[in-house]
């Protein structure tokens, strides 16, 4: 025989409590819960079920929603979209407007990677095009180098 009591505490009798307080046998507490909870749902990846785009995705690393997200909505959705061949070539205008907008705010967004890379290739040509020229020691020269090693 199982004796339960329930007190609602608050307000508004039962339906209105704030507190509900419920009080079991020992042995009822002990058992397991019979509850059953629902598998939970697999959490949508970019492109939903419904073949549309999950803007809230964190791949999408919040581009659709910081200052430029608008133009980044615009742009990946026609490159998604896209029916053309090779897929994205009629988004050219969508990805220069993304693009221009993305420009104004280098602090948010950024360099591209392959801008750095041009950089970083432009600043070792100009480099090799200021350092002495390395000659090679004649046929008859016998211009040895050594390392040394301390033991």
């Amino acid at each position: 025989m199982s004796s339960r009591a329930v007190l609602s505490l608050g307000a508004g009798g039962e339906e209105g409590a704030r507190h509900v307080v419920l009080v079991a046998p020992r042995e009822e507490l002990a058992a397991p819960s019979r509850v059953r909870l629902p598998e939970p749902e697999p959490a949508p990846g970019l492109i939903l079920p419904d073949g549309s785009i999950n803007w809230g995705c964190p791949c999408l690393g919040g581009m659709s929603t910081g200052p430029c997200g608008q133009q980044f909505r615009d742009a990946f959705s026609c490159f998604h979209y896209s029916e053309a061949d090779p897929k994205g070539s009629d988004c050219y205008e969508k990805f220069s407007v993304m693009q221009q907008c993305m420009s104004q705010y280098p602090e948010l967004y950024g360099k591209d990677d392959d801008e750095e890379l041009a950089a970083a290739l432009h600043d070792a040509e100009d480099a090799a095009d200021t350092a002495p020229a390395h000659t090679a020691p004649a046929a008859g020269d016998s211009a040895r180098t050594t390392d040394r090693v301390d033991k």
